[in-house]
């Protein structure tokens, strides 16, 4: 299985895909920064998801394999909650063969995507010890262009020389988390359980048909008040499809209980 990676997560999604599977993933030493940055020096020309199923694409294509293997990371404000950072993680598994996409997305609200705005050419302690410095590593750049980006920092004296470098000759700095997954171990431990979704979601077959790749496929809202039983915006139920694009097979599964008052807009307008 060819994996469009090139920061190591070949070290996460490897063991669970041999082990469930039985598929030996190798790097397929392609350039997936051409495809978007997380600084932004290069932007990411479609979606997260087209994005990643772009890379697996590539990497059946340069190395001829039938299975293609990558993984997508955006990261931001909460959407509930603006000034807590999330994560959304995102793999695909390409079978050219059969025509199959198998997707497997997860939230991830345990991440240390941060990024501080410096007054003067001192990185506050604080913030480096939140984001897990010096394990996980920093970028420094200006604060209002697109760059140069100082990248993979690792140690204070690195840190102190680019912060000081990039205040002379700009007269601003910023220092962010480097979200790149070869260095930062937060990211590591979100990719690897998605890793072993990825793997059980393959290795599940189709009621109908018996593709790879049975799996929730989205939501309906709806679960009734636990007041006065109308329906709220809760999750009532899962879809699940097919992942075959042969097959249009879905099932919706409903879920069990009542929601809260809180979240009716009759209770609790």
């Amino acid at each position: 299985m060819a994996f469009a990676t090139q920061h190591g997560k070949e070290l996460q999604f490897g063991p669970p895909l041999h082990r469930v599977l039985g598929l030996d993933v190798f790097v397929a030493g392609i350039d997936t920064d051409e495809l978007g940055t997380f600084t932004g020096e290069v932007p990411r020309p479609a979606g997260q998801l087209e994005t990643a199923v772009r890379k697996a694409r590539l990497g059946i294509e340069r190395t001829g394999a039938r299975f293609g293997l990558a993984s997508e990371g955006a990261f931001g404000p909460h959407p509930e909650v603006p000034f807590v950072a999330i994560g959304r993680e995102l793999a695909v598994f390409v079978d050219s063969a059969d025509t199959i996409e198998v997707v497997e997305r997860m939230i991830c609200p345990d991440t240390n995507f941060a990024h501080v705005t410096l007054r003067s050419p001192e990185v506050p302690d604080d913030f480096l010890s939140a984001m897990g410095f010096p394990d996980h590593a920093v970028i420094v750049s200006p604060t209002e262009s697109d760059g140069p980006f100082v990248k993979g920092i690792q140690d204070r004296a690195t840190l102190d020389a680019a912060v000081a470098a990039t205040f002379s000759e700009h007269g601003t700095a910023a220092v962010q988390t480097d979200m790149r997954a070869h260095l930062n171990p937060t990211r590591q431990r979100a990719l690897a359980q998605l890793a072993e979704r990825l793997a059980t979601r393959v290795s599940t077959r189709c009621p109908q048909c018996a593709a790879c790749g049975w799996g929730i496929i989205g939501a309906e809202p709806g679960l009734p008040c636990e007041w006065c039983g109308r329906a709220t915006s809760v999750i009532a139920g899962d879809l699940y499809g097919c992942a075959s694009k042969a097959c249009d097979h879905e099932e919706l599964q409903r879920r069990e209980g009542v929601a809260s008052p809180g979240s009716c807009q009759f209770c609790n307008p």
